[in-house]
């Protein structure tokens, strides 16, 4: 029986792989700080992965042969440069030597783009420098070095899927996507940068769908989790605002645009298309749509 332990699995991402690992086999089992259940298709269990000897009483009960690691502090904003990464760093650390110990096969962990450096525009695995710029990043770089230590001391194999830019369902309110998109709903002014910076964008369902995808595959080390397209921020901010009918509200240039904040920063997806076997299921157009659509039903629930 392959048994698939998912960290973090109440949140942005981590929500969205579990049924897609249930679909390729997996007995799914999901560790939230309190355990929602999102998901019917998974064994939940609340566990404070920051409390000492937690992880290894997870891993002695649910003895999973792959570990799925998305939990980490993400707070917009403050997640840059809060000293929470450096718990997290060590919380991740004693987990994977945990699931080492307890007999655990592969091991999958969420990395970040902000890892690389960010004057390179595109960027590839293995070639890219590694230069973080943020506490964040360089904390997730160190978990990579140690989660590449622990895999050589132990034959167990490691993925490191390093994500990009993503938009969807139950996003943060205050990050882009929905607070245009709720802005815009409620018949309000978006302010917004003036958006001639190009990211990669990808639906949160298929950053979990790539992430399942990794799982399964025989692929190790970094990968980047990204669509290896370039979009404007302008370009789909004003999407946003022609699906829901509503573009002359759009404001841009309203808000400046963070420091140092680089003109391109893509994925190169080649190791994801060709090594995973993994490509995007939904288009720009697509996503978005169904990211509206979804905070659409949000305020029909609200009284």
């Amino acid at each position: 029986m392959r048994r698939a332990l998912v960290t973090g699995a109440s949140g942005f991402v981590g929500r969205q792989a579990l049924a897609r690992l249930a679909q390729r086999g997996f007995e799914v089992h999901a560790v939230a700080h309190s355990a929602q259940r999102t998901e019917a298709r998974a064994v939940w269990h609340n566990a404070d992965l920051l409390e000492p000897g937690m992880a290894e009483a997870l891993l002695r009960l649910v003895e999973p042969s792959h570990l799925v690691h998305f939990a980490w502090f993400a707070e917009p904003r403050e997640f840059w440069a809060s000293g929470e990464n450096e718990r997290w760093l060590d919380a991740s650390t004693r987990l994977l030597r945990a699931f080492a110990d307890s007999g655990g096969v592969r091991a999958i962990v969420a990395g970040t783009c902000a890892e690389y450096d960010w004057t390179s525009g595109v960027c590839v695995e293995g070639e890219t420098p590694l230069v973080p710029a943020t506490l964040y990043g360089r904390c997730k770089d160190l978990l990579r070095q140690r989660a590449e230590e622990i895999a050589h001391d132990t034959g167990i194999a490691v993925a490191w899927g390093r994500i990009f830019f993503l938009y969807g369902p139950h996003e943060h309110p205050q990050r882009l996507v929905p607070s245009v998109v709720r802005s815009l709903l409620r018949s309000e002014e978006a302010a917004c940068t003036e958006g001639k910076q190009i990211r990669d964008f990808m639906h949160v369902g298929d950053v979990g769908d790539a992430f399942a995808a990794l799982v399964d595959s025989n692929t190790r080390g970094a990968v980047n989790i990204g669509s290896g397209s370039r979009t404007r921020v302008r370009d789909l901010v004003e999407l946003i605002g022609c699906i829901i009918g509503r573009r002359e509200l759009l404001h841009f240039g309203a808000l400046a645009a963070p420091p140092n904040d680089p003109p391109v920063l893509v994925a190169d997806a080649t190791r994801l298309r060709e090594e995973v076997g993994w490509t995007p299921r939904l288009s720009l157009e697509q996503g978005v749509l169904q990211t509206i659509e979804w905070w659409q039903r949000q305020n029909a629930t609200v009284p």
